[in-house]
């Protein structure tokens, strides 16, 4: 009996095969990243005799012209290739994603039962923790996620109630802290997370683009009223994830932009006004790492050196939520 293979487009051919390789090797591309490897296709498809294709005379149209067929030939495997723009660079990028995932079947290849739990306290933190009204932080340092290298009292997340896997289990050992030193830039390497230069873990594009639906149907109450306030929130301009950005300025409003949608959203609307409530756009308050590294308390302390940079972010990103952003500076600044 042959194995089963998906039906290909009628102009599938050895170039395709050798881009679809190319790409799940890699997971995520850039057009930057893809022009090489399209030159070096189409320079193998030439012959030797003729000169090789310049990487730099490779267009989006090209690139457009092997995802196609690259999409087509994988969405019978509940697989596909979508975009989004990088909520920093603005870069657009492409990302091979399994539409039918969640972290755990995404991880279970390569990672233990023990780093599978691990990561799904890492996405509570970032979500649940680090995501209140007070502060949408949504990233963890790598002292916070020592913190969770093991279980400890018994809860149940909202992702969990979702995907049906408990939060903690008898069987959980946990891991030791060099393991959880190990695993992060591992999952960095791979593609799930983003470690900024000020040393904060997030989601990358790849997470956001493959995690959408699970994200949103794990941290975001489906019951909830039009105006109230849920973890996962999307940018007013693209409609996509927002994890780093601005927010409006009034606490209950729940309009949020990426940074980098910011100067075409704002070039209609000259007086700057939140599209919701009316309230003036100052720009001053921050979705993501911008809420802790943007607040007076972290940007006094650089100044002074950094040396209680730990207890800063801490103070900062307070576990209970309440009070704000002033009363956690004031505290902060206090020691």
């Amino acid at each position: 009996m042959q194995d089963w293979e998906p039906p290909l487009p009628a102009s599938y051919h050895d170039s395709n095969r050798a881009f679809l390789q190319a790409f799940m090797a890699r997971g995520v591309l850039t057009l930057d990243e893809a022009k090489p490897i399209i030159a070096a296709i189409l320079s193998a498809q030439q012959g030797p005799d003729q000169p090789e294709v310049d990487p730099e005379s490779i267009t989006q149209d090209d690139f457009d012209a092997f995802l196609g067929p690259a999409r087509e030939a994988i969405s019978p495997l509940d697989f596909d290739i979508r975009s989004t723009k990088h909520q920093v660079t603005n870069q657009r990028v492409w990302a091979l994603i399994n539409t039918q995932s969640d972290p755990s079947t995404q991880l279970a290849t390569v990672h233990t039962p023990e780093e599978i739990a691990f990561t799904k306290r890492l996405l509570d933190a970032m979500f649940e923790t680090y995501n209140t009204p007070r502060m949408e932080v949504m990233c963890v340092t790598e002292a916070q996620a020592l913190k969770l290298a093991r279980p400890t009292r018994p809860r149940e997340s909202l992702a969990n109630r979702v995907d049906g896997a408990p939060s903690q289990t008898s069987t959980d050992r946990g891991l030791k802290h060099s393991e959880v030193l190990a695993l992060l830039p591992s999952l960095v390497e791979e593609g799930w997370l983003e470690k900024s230069r000020e040393g904060f873990y997030s989601l990358s594009p790849r997470s956001l683009l493959e995690l959408w639906t699970w994200l949103n149907a794990s941290y975001n109450d489906p019951d909830a009223e039009a105006n109230e306030w849920q973890r996962i929130k999307f940018c007013e301009a693209c409609k996509e994830i927002v994890t780093v950005g601005q927010r409006c300025a009034e606490r209950d409003c729940l309009v949020r932009l990426h940074e980098t949608c910011q100067e075409a959203f704002w070039r209609s609307r000259r007086d700057r006004k939140c599209p919701k409530c009316d309230t003036h756009w100052d720009g001053k308050h921050f979705v993501g790492e911008p809420a802790v590294t943007q607040t007076e308390a972290f940007q006094k302390n650089r100044r002074k050196g950094g040396g209680r940079r730990s207890e800063v972010i801490n103070t900062l990103m307070q576990e209970d939520g309440d009070g704000d952003e002033e009363e956690a500076e004031e505290a902060s600044a206090m020691g």
